[in-house]
């Protein structure tokens, strides 16, 4: 596994990470706590070294598990986790967004413990808090950086405008969006050019359309009940079946390349930019395998300019979110 930075932060991370939510957060099924550090550990002896959580995975379970699971290899890898919202300490329920800074600088101190670290290596607002002024959050973020509580400041969802602002307190070093083949908004609402042209790296999240592009998921009532994709438009009947419309692309240009769908979604995203650094999650030690092989499959140009050609051919049928969700995105 080679290493990328993350834009001009000197952040040095593995070209893949891995996202831990999944493994006890948001699907049906569960790993157990130990299954789950076997998992983590299980990438890192791969050559992972970038591994993603959140306070509110759980919440406060997954980052209990990560700092567990990297406690003996801390100062070989990179731990990102997010603040940002508001959860009741005795119940767990979410209750909005909260970015002020006592609150930031709550969720650090909480973070650290469960983290089992010294720094958090890159501290995200896991979503734009509307009634703080992300001067202030930046300002809370810089005044943590200064206490040696954080190395790096990140962002997860935001507007382009929303960045610059963020930025001119305090550089960001990363954005966490959205971004696979399937879901490309980051190409048209600035954020991508924000990367370019700030020296921000860029942390695709769901870089296998939570799952769609792997092929593992034949109909959308194969999502069980308790599944979070079962609320998601993409993942409804009819969206669903229009959509596998996509995923036989992908199959062919797989196919074409001696590849999975799973390599070529993640083959595709390391070949748009090369501070490009995307987290996909599974469960599976097979997945992970096969996941990982995408590091090792260069596109040419020729190669990207064929498969742009080829998407521009089919469409996308429904949204990648609730409106409620999508809502909170891009402030």
């Amino acid at each position: 596994m080679h290493n990328r930075t993350l834009g001009q932060s000197g952040l040095s991370v593995s070209a893949l990470g891995y996202g831990c939510m999944g493994i006890d957060f948001g699907y049906s099924s569960k790993l157990s706590r130990a299954d789950g550090i076997a998992m983590i550990r299980a990438a890192f002896e791969r050559g992972v070294t970038f591994f993603d959580t959140a306070e509110v995975y759980g919440p406060w379970t997954n980052e209990d598990m990560v700092g567990e699971a990297l406690e003996p290899f801390r100062g070989e890898v990179v731990i990102a986790t997010k603040f940002g919202f508001n959860i009741d300490p005795d119940s767990g329920a979410m209750r909005g967004v909260d970015s002020h800074p006592e609150q930031i600088r709550r969720v650090c101190d909480a973070s650290l413990k469960r983290l089992r670290v010294d720094a958090i290596d890159l501290f995200y607002q896991h979503r734009v808090d509307p009634k703080v002024p992300i001067e202030d959050v930046a300002g809370t973020v810089r005044d943590l950086i200064a206490e040696g509580k954080v190395r790096h400041f990140g962002m997860s969802e935001p507007g382009a405008a929303t960045v610059r602002r963020a930025h001119a307190v305090q550089p960001v070093a990363a954005l966490q969006n959205e971004y696979s083949l399937w879901t490309r908004q980051v190409e048209t609402n600035g954020i991508l050019d924000a990367c370019h042209e700030l020296g921000i790296g860029l942390v695709p999240y769901s870089p296998l359309g939570k799952g769609f592009l792997a092929g593992g998921i034949a109909s959308a009532e194969q999502v069980a009940e308790g599944d979070f994709r079962g609320t998601l438009p993409r993942f409804q009947a009819a969206a669903f079946a229009h959509n596998l419309k996509l995923l036989d692309l992908v199959k062919k240009i797989a196919a074409d390349r001696g590849a999975t769908p799973a390599q070529i979604a993640l083959a595709w995203l390391l070949a748009k930019a090369p501070f490009i650094v995307p987290i996909p999650g599974t469960t599976r030690l097979h997945r992970l395998e096969e996941n990982l092989g995408a590091a090792d499959i260069a596109l040419s140009r020729e190669d990207l300019a064929e498969i742009e050609a080829l998407l521009a051919t089919v469409s996308v049928e429904g949204a990648r979110y609730t409106p409620a969700g999508e809502a909170a995105t891009g402030l």
